[in-house]
């Protein structure tokens, strides 16, 4: 594809197997990059490498290990000379639950899955995209990182870390020419929400149609997002066409942060109308009337009012 400056440059992504790693791997393949993807899923990842031509390599990498994530760039390196972007996106959901029942140790083994592996992207990736004086470093945060209440404790604190750690770094290496920045998907149909909840990656695959129903009225735009959709903002923040945005958060969640639906925001001030309505008619109707004062309904303004 023209116009897109991907034409030859070298994409790392991490969990690349299945949901936005897979359709960012295939999106930036499709831009004319040469991509090196990694992932616990062998199998997928492999298929996905070889449906892809030899544009696209597979590497097993846990990002928890250090030498994994190492492995990936070292790869791309000795494969290709370069690296123009880090895509840091492998992560869970996590467990729910009150603060006061989430073990310590799934609390720390979400922090290494979602903010230690983003860490260990950057560590690997900034030596050689300061010696080369471009890049651009990715991670995957959350709309759960910018607001309460749309993940667990453990999640939603991870994510907000590695929003602040994308701000951070973009700090440090943009001096370098190095741009850093993240995104902050909401409500994306992808095998994630499934897994969290239990189901084999088979079950999570199969159930994709249903979750995609389940998720269209979450936000203003009336349907689910896609993981396509943040492959293709993944895209525009990597390319030449975001040449100067760094250290930014870029929401796609079809307006799920902006709050509550407009029909529903309308009807709920409605039924609160109704309801201070019915309230002030009964307490008229029980207490008697002053002489000479109006309804309350006619009095004049107070003043200050």
């Amino acid at each position: 594809m023209t116009g897109l400056g991907f034409d030859g440059k070298v994409v790392v992504i991490t969990g690349g197997a299945s949901g936005i790693g897979e359709a960012s791997v295939r999106r930036f393949v499709a831009a004319g990059a040469r991509v090196v993807f990694g992932d616990v899923q062998d199998d997928r990842g492999r298929a996905l490498a070889r449906a892809l031509g030899p544009a696209c390599r597979y590497r097993h990498a846990d990002v928890t290990v250090e030498r994994d994530v190492a492995g990936l760039v070292d790869d791309a390196l000795q494969r290709h000379g370069r690296l123009d972007c880090l895509f840091a996106n492998a992560g869970a959901g996590g467990p729910g639950g009150s603060i006061a029942a989430l073990p310590v140790d799934s609390w720390d083994a979400m922090f290494g899955l979602l903010v230690r592996s983003v860490y260990l992207g950057m560590r690997f990736a900034a030596p050689p995209m300061v010696a080369q004086r471009s890049g651009c470093i990715l991670g995957t945060a959350s709309v759960a990182g910018l607001q309460a209440g749309f993940g667990s404790h453990v999640y939603s604190a991870a994510k907000a870390a590695v929003i602040q750690l994308t701000r951070s770094v973009a700090a440090e290496l943009g001096e370098h020419g190095v741009r850093v920045n993240c995104l902050c998907p909401g409500a994306i149909a992808t095998p994630i929400f499934a897994k969290a909840a239990g189901c084999s990656p088979e079950e999570a695959d199969a159930g994709l149609p249903a979750l995609r129903e389940l998720l269209a009225d979450q936000q203003p735009l009336p349907r689910a997002g896609t993981p396509e959709d943040v492959a293709e903002a993944a895209l525009w923040l990597a390319g030449d066409a975001a040449s100067f945005v760094t250290g930014h958060a870029l929401v796609v969640d079809g307006g799920l942060t902006v709050g509550r639906r407009w029909s529903e925001a309308r009807a709920r001030f409605a039924a609160l109308g109704d309801a201070l309505r019915a309230r002030a008619a009964s307490e008229r109707t029980d207490a008697p009337a002053a002489v000479g004062a109006a309804p309350p309904c006619l009095a004049g303004p107070s003043v200050g009012s």
